[in-house]
């Protein structure tokens, strides 16, 4: 009979936030999957608890990937666990649970802290509707390619970026998307959880100033905001109208084509044209 596949998120920060399921799953399943042993050996002596790891990351995966299945299906459980936050959200973890939802694998959550929706929480920003889109690419003509995606999208945006690339992302941001507003939100939960409220131009200065970013960063960008049509005065719509009579236009076609160009009620410019 088959184990099972537990997805366990772990603190993004503070280790006091790691729920008490969370632990009494880590203590009960046969081996832990970690981003990093040397990360998730911290919690483990932290809660008391020592139990077989192995290595899961980007570059292992599909090798390891396969040794995971393996045991699992062999009736060993595992436990899934990312350095920071939810397994498999921008993370390595999302191919192995689809992995094992295509062996028959059963798979069961337990929640934890996650840096997406805190950082939307705590950033002020509106936060009705967004999207996620997780770390751009570190090639540049693919960096911008899906900003360029982006341009128009009216929903908040929320992206995660690693210090070293801060500065290079905020530049092709602001190139992207003009100066919209900004919330750069770093060190979650830490000591020194910080959110800085600004636009885009104005973060591009900042840490262009030999300010060095320090820690992971969540960016939450303004979505899209259509430019307002330009609002017309009867005046200005009884004008245009007239422009269309000297060409020699009827003054019935005259107001309807400068009601389509304006908004304004055809009825309304043709009553003052006529006077």
């Amino acid at each position: 009979m088959a184990g099972k596949l537990y997805i366990v998120g772990t603190p993004i920060g503070n280790l006091s936030d790691f729920s008490a399921r969370g632990a009494e799953t880590l203590q009960k399943v046969d081996f832990i999957a970690a981003e990093d042993t040397r990360v998730t050996v911290k919690l483990l002596n932290h809660l008391g608890i020592s139990k077989p790891m192995l290595s899961y990351y980007e570059h292992n995966k599909r090798e390891r990937g396969g040794d995971i299945l393996e045991r699992i299906l062999g009736g060993e459980s595992c436990a899934l666990v990312s350095d920071a936050g939810m397994p498999a959200i921008s993370d390595p973890g999302e191919e192995l649970v689809n992995m094992a939802h295509k062996n028959g694998i059963e798979v069961e959550s337990v929640p934890g802290p996650t840096a997406l929706t805190t950082a939307l929480a705590i950033s002020g920003m509106k936060s009705g509707r967004f999207c996620f889109e997780g770390f751009l690419s570190v090639n540049k003509p693919s960096r911008k390619a899906h900003l360029q995606e982006l341009i128009k999208e009216k929903r908040t945006m929320v992206f995660y970026e690693a210090p070293h690339k801060l500065l290079a992302t905020l530049k092709d941001m602001y190139a992207a998307f003009g100066d919209r507003k900004i919330a750069l939100v770093r060190e979650l939960t830490k000591l020194h959880e910080q959110v800085i409220h600004t636009t885009l131009s104005q973060a591009v200065t900042l840490y262009d100033d030999n300010t060095k970013a320090r820690g992971e960063f969540v960016l939450i960008v303004e979505g899209y905001t259509a430019p307002k049509e330009e609002e017309f005065t009867l005046e200005q719509a009884a004008e245009i109208a007239r422009e269309y009579v000297k060409e020699g236009n009827p003054v019935s076609l005259a107001a309807k084509l400068a009601a389509g160009e304006t908004g304004i009620k055809k009825g309304d410019i043709y009553r003052l044209l006529i006077k």
